[in-house]
């Protein structure tokens, strides 16, 4: 017998997890949940609400949010790198967009926080000029404002 390979593992796990993630989402599995609870909470008198009953609903809740913490953040990290990707392919397929830009999650915080204050710089030109589309670099825009303000003034 063919014992499964690590690419076959990671499928599987990756299918379950796809699948307990949009499970987890849906009318069913809040419907099922909230059932949960009020089957718990009705049978409170019948165990005379001990600490075993109660110990039930609070470990099972503690377990299921662990679990889910982790299919979450496993789901949100994909849909990131997806939108990502297609962010990517939209800056390298944009002719004068900012090829800079490709992979600009890997950016380090300060690589960021100078993007930053570049696009700012930009936009403030951009809304002194009144047009938004016009340029695509800090220097571009500082020459065409410059340039629209002689042009104002003569």
């Amino acid at each position: 017998m063919k014992s499964p390979s690590k690419t076959d593992s990671t499928s599987f796990f990756g299918r379950m997890a796809e699948s307990i993630t949009k499970f987890s989402g849906s009318t069913a599995a809040f419907i099922s949940a909230t059932g949960l609870v009020v089957v718990w909470a009705v049978t409170g008198p019948l165990f005379q609400y001990s600490e075993t009953w109660q110990l039930v609903i609070n470990t099972g809740t503690t377990i299921i949010t662990f679990l889910m913490v982790f299919l979450i953040q496993r789901a949100q990290n994909k849909d990131s790198l997806v939108l990502h990707l297609k962010l990517n392919e939209l800056l390298a397929a944009t002719q004068g967009a900012s090829n800079r830009l490709i992979n600009a999650q890997d950016f380090s915080e300060e690589e960021i926080k100078t993007l930053h204050d570049f696009y700012c710089i930009l936009a403030e030109l951009a809304k002194k000029d009144n047009d938004l589309g016009k340029t695509h670099t800090v220097e571009e825009a500082e020459d065409n404002h410059n340039e629209k303000l002689a042009a104002h003034q003569d």
